[in-house]
This record gives C-alpha cells, structure tokens and sequence, in this order.
C-alpha cells in the first residue's frame, strides 16, 4: 500500500472512530479489510453530509461546495481528480478520503450512481432551505419537507438505502433480492433517526414526517416544533414506529442473501438501531426531553457478539 494510500485509510477509521458512534461499534465485527472498508463509506457519507450541513457558511456556499464535491466524486473515480483540488473547506478529510475511496470502490464493486444518488439527498435538503430561507415577512415558515410517504421514501432511499446497497457490496451477497432488502433496511434505520431527531430537526427548520400523517392525526408542523406531546402526538408516533417495525422485519430477509462474514455486522446493526427504536417506545415517545441512545455498555456488547459470531459463526 502506497504511503498516501496509508495515510487516506487511517484518516478514515479516525473519522469513523470519532464521529460514527452507533455504525462504529457495528463495524468492529468485521474482517480487517471490510472493516476499513466500512470506515472509509462512512467517512465518504458524514463528509458529503458536512458539506450540506455546515452552518458556519451560507446556504449558497454549502449548494457551490456541493456541486464541487460531486465534480470531485466523479472525477475521483474516473481516475482525474488532481490532487491539488481546493475544496475549500480547510479540512485534510476531504482531500484525503478520496484515495481510499477509489480503492475501495473498485475492490467491492460498488456502483458509483450510489455516491450520486447520496449527494441527490443532500440536494434536496439545501434546496429545500434555500427555497424556504425567508418569507416576505421575514420570517421562516416551517412546514414538512415531503407531502407522502412516497416522497418520503424516495429521500430516504437516497440518504440510507443506498447506504445499505453499499453495505451488502463489502459484506459479499449471492441474489439481487438482496439489493431491495438492502433498501429496506437502511428505511428502517433512517425513518428511527427521523423519529429520535424530531425536535432537533424541527429548531433546524426541518419537518421530515410526511404532510399526510400529520393531517391524518390532525397535528401540524407548529405542534412538532412547539414540542406538543398530547394523544394526537402519540398516536403520530406509534403509527411512525410501526411503520419502522414493518421495514425492520423487512431487513431481516437479508440474512438468506448474505455471505457468513456479513451476517454478524447486520445483526450488530438491526439490535443497534432497532435497540433506538424501542427506546423510543419505551419513553412512551418523549424524543424532546434529551437524546435517545443506547449506553455504551451495551453497543459494546453487541460488537463483540458481532465479532464472536463472526469467527465462531452463526447469527443467533
């Protein structure tokens, strides 16, 4: 491995490590090399992230950077990004992600329309922004970012479904079934982190439940920001839950499709991620009041159930 090659994986597991909290302790049942290979996915993902979502800049800078950072994804794995390219950032991780990315892609086979199609999601969220900076009152309006689960669906297939088609890449798969499943899993885990992130969202001027649902138990943007957790709010958010429940039963269909190696990090994953969404239950859904997660305690246990299973195997 070339010493920039080197220097580009390491800077990935150190961003993982830092940043990747909940994926983190799921990626340490993994082989050595699928486990760097998850660290520099993730990087490429929390990076694309950062570039919609630093608030140290203007709406308009983060759109420009965006259209950069697409340039720079598409050049990177047509082999002609210099490696001189400003991107304006001021941070190293940009710049260095991209060898190991590269290599990464071509060892896992991993299509590119899935880098694009993540960049797509963020899109929609600045646009989004944009659109709504200020009214012409001066004030911004809040309202729901999609009008159906449909649309809502599509986003999430875009910010996390195809997350998960990267996933099952690394891990090794033997039918295309698993492709759909891959999709549905990652729905699972974004529409948990819609449900946990509510009231976050909401102060950052973001709705992510469906305008529909919100008629249909007669609640409003307003009532999610304004933190209102009367019957209308609960039943909101058990027909959310339930929903989430559906894709996660979903998701297991991905273990018949998986080679052994990968079974372990997704059980890792489903018990981390659905651990979040009965913690939510559990809390009779007050998201507002501090933070849902799980102890560390416990997401250490499940890697290291991960990593016993994996070298002793067996998913059970």
């Amino acid at each position: 491995m070339s010493e920039s090659l080197a220097d580009s994986y390491a800077c990935c597991q150190e961003l993982a490590r830092r940043t990747a909290k909940n994926f983190y302790y799921s990626f340490t049942g993994l082989p050595p090399d699928q486990f760097q290979a998850m660290c520099v996915l993730y990087s490429y993902m929390r990076l694309c992230d950062d570039v919609g979502d630093d608030e140290n800049v203007s709406l308009d800078v983060r759109s420009e950077r965006l259209v950069d950072w697409e340039y720079a994804t598409r050049s990177a794995l047509d082999d002609n990004l210099s490696p001189d390219h400003d991107f304006g950032t001021g941070r190293e991780e940009f710049r260095l992600v991209f060898p190991a990315l590269i290599d990464m892609t071509s060892r896992y086979r991993i299509p590119t329309h899935c880098y694009l199609d993540v960049i797509s999601g963020v899109r929609i969220d600045l646009a989004t922004a944009i659109a709504d900076r200020e009214s012409s009152t001066g004030k911004t309006e809040l309202h729901c970012q999609f009008q159906t689960f449909e649309e809502l669906a599509d986003y999430c297939y875009q910010v996390a479904g195809v997350v998960g088609v990267c996933c099952i890449h690394i891990w090794g798969f033997n039918n295309d079934a698993a492709l759909m499943s891959a999709a549905d899993c990652g729905l699972a885990f974004q529409l948990t982190n819609i449900l946990r992130d509510l009231g976050e969202d909401a102060d950052n001027g973001r709705v992510y439940l469906p305008a529909e649902d919100l008629i249909r138990f007669e609640m409003s943007p307003a009532d999610i920001s304004n933190r209102v957790m009367d019957e209308r709010f609960h039943q909101l958010m058990a027909f959310q839950s339930e929903r989430a429940e559906s894709y996660y039963a979903k998701a297991n269909d991905l273990f018949q499709w998986l080679e052994p190696t990968g079974q372990p990090i997704l059980k890792a994953m489903l018990k981390i991620y659905g651990g979040l969404l009965k913690e939510i239950v559990k809390r009779r859904f007050d998201v507002y009041s501090r933070r849902v997660s799980l102890p560390t305690w416990r997401k250490l246990l499940i890697a290291a159930d991960a990593g016993f299973n994996r070298r002793f195997g067996g998913r059970n």
